[in-house]
């Protein structure tokens, strides 16, 4: 019996990226079946490049951002059904001769996301300022996915089926990189790294802003963790803010039983704490259950 040949696929997304995308298209044929290119709506020629060269290409009227082309690739790799996906950058940052090492895991079975790690090496050409911001951004992904992660902003990534269906982006920013973490952990996913070399030296780098796309990232972060940990996200600071406030009001009463007058800065200060810690409690635990009534529909109870 002849073993059926996986079905790979390479989905890139590009945004004005004439001068590169022939060359990363032409690579990563070599070891997939279809590369597919998402044009997020550029003005250059990057989508007619990518046709002429034989690439399926999904065009955005406009620019949606980083996210938005993932989503309309992950969308799109849900139709095909392929048994592996490898998206990576269309810039030339990550060398296309790397996706048969990023897919051996995925189609050995041994992870359902591979992750191509700049931290892994020894020696590593990186900008300080996008170095430190990746580090920090790793960090609070770790808090709340997966522990042993060393690059949570990696753009170079192989997934196998049960990862596509069991992702969809909805960020539209740079924050998609970290939300797919987050539920890939909620989903029980495999996650491996492997050690890859990026090249920062590439005629057209990344025009993002580094502090804009660091907010972008910790803000979607932040709003991630807040839907799937409420009582933990609103609670814990909610417990903290009614200490203070039994704090301050037992003090209150300390001074009005020795002097019968009421200190109104720290009165105010009690006040004012226990109505946050109440309000945060409150949208705890009303987020706690919409979120637990969704996934009830969603799941089955």
């Amino acid at each position: 019996m002849i073993e059926k040949k996986p079905l790979i696929i390479a989905c890139i997304p590009a945004y004005n990226k004439e001068r590169t995308i022939a060359r990363v298209i032409i690579e990563a044929q070599k070891y997939v079946d279809k590369v597919i290119v998402c044009n997020d709506g550029s003005t250059d020629l990057t989508g007619e490049i990518a046709e002429k060269l034989g690439a399926e290409v999904i065009r955005h009227k406009k620019n949606i951002g980083y996210g938005g082309a993932l989503s309309s690739l992950f969308k799109r790799a849900r139709e095909i059904n392929p048994d592996a996906m490898v998206i990576l950058d269309a810039d030339l940052q990550h060398n296309p001769n790397d996706i048969p090492r990023i897919l051996l895991p995925i189609l050995n079975g041994e992870a359902d996301i591979v992750i191509g790690s700049r931290f892994l090496e020894k020696d590593i050409t990186m900008p300080k300022y996008r170095k430190a911001g990746i580090k920090i951004i790793t960090k609070l992904t770790k808090f709340v996915s997966y522990k042993g992660i060393s690059d949570a902003q990696s753009g170079f990534r192989a997934y196998n089926r049960k990862a596509i269906y069991s992702i969809m982006p909805t960020e539209h920013g740079m924050g998609a990189s970290t939300e797919i973490l987050l539920k890939a952990k909620a989903c029980g996913l495999k996650v491996v790294e492997l050690p890859i070399k990026v090249s920062y030296c590439v005629e057209k780098p990344s025009t993002h802003n580094p502090i804009l796309h660091g907010l972008d990232v910790v803000l979607s972060t932040v709003k991630h963790l807040s839907i799937r940990r409420p009582l933990l996200f609103y609670g814990a600071p909610g417990v903290a803010a009614l200490l203070v406030a039994l704090f301050f009001w037992v003090w209150t009463l300390q001074i009005f039983a020795s002097t019968r007058q009421i200190v109104t800065n720290i009165a105010l200060i009690a006040l004012g704490a226990t109505i946050v810690g109440l309000m945060l409690l409150t949208t705890g635990v009303i987020l706690w259950v919409l979120i637990s009534v969704v996934r009830e529909v969603k799941y089955g109870a």
